[in-house]
């Protein structure tokens, strides 16, 4: 049978006094609590490789639904985006209220285009001239697409230039309330910068 030592064989006969007093306090409590519990086989052994890979899955798993939230957040707000910005500048994520087809002149028989005109935003009519075979012209010279009404240039759209043989695209606006009726031509400018100058492209006639 096992016996406990006494305070006196483990420390001898120091300390004293009231130090002596509350050293065999602590002594008596610690026999009175008997042995702590053994430690299972597991928690004997300490931490294996695969409790800490199963601990760093369970923090990495929180981690990576926060991560595909915020992606989420990030498409949802960039698609978004796009969408009122493609909505509000009036081009083809819609389609054109009039699509009108030009054919050139004597002035340039071989020119060929297509206006495409939108609803207005803000009182201005969005449209967007796609041309080709209009020849290339001298500096500070350009072309200029000018509304007809009635049968006559009436009021200018924009102007562009041609700068190589390969077709050519440019944003336009009609600053104008348009009417039934209402047509375009494509001038070049004139002599001495007179305008509406020549008409190098006409609405096709059927």
């Amino acid at each position: 049978m096992n016996r406990e030592p006494s305070l006196d064989e483990l420390i001898g006969d120091e300390p004293t006094g009231g130090e002596r007093e509350r050293l065999q306090h602590v002594h008596d409590l610690l026999r009175q609590a008997g042995p702590p519990p053994e430690l299972t086989p597991e928690l004997a052994a300490g931490p294996t490789l695969a409790m800490t890979l199963r601990h760093r899955r369970r923090a990495a798993k929180p981690r990576a639904l926060i991560l595909l939230a915020a992606a989420l957040v990030v498409a949802i707000v960039f698609f978004a985006g796009y969408i009122v910005a493609n909505n509000g500048s009036g081009n083809t994520t819609v389609s054109p209220l009039k699509v009108l087809k030009l054919t050139g002149t004597s002035n340039a028989p071989r020119a060929q285009a297509q206006l495409d005109v939108w609803r207005p935003k803000q009182g201005n009519w969005p449209m967007k001239l796609t041309a080709s075979g209009l020849p290339k012209l001298p500096p500070r010279t350009y072309y200029e697409v000018f509304l007809v009404r009635p049968g006559k240039p009436w009021g200018s759209c924009g102007t562009f230039r041609v700068t190589s043989a390969r077709p050519v695209t440019v944003t336009l606006s009609a600053p104008y309330s348009l009417r039934k009726g209402d047509s375009w031509v494509v001038t070049r400018q004139g002599v001495g910068g007179a305008e509406p100058g020549e008409t190098v492209l006409r609405p096709v006639t059927t």
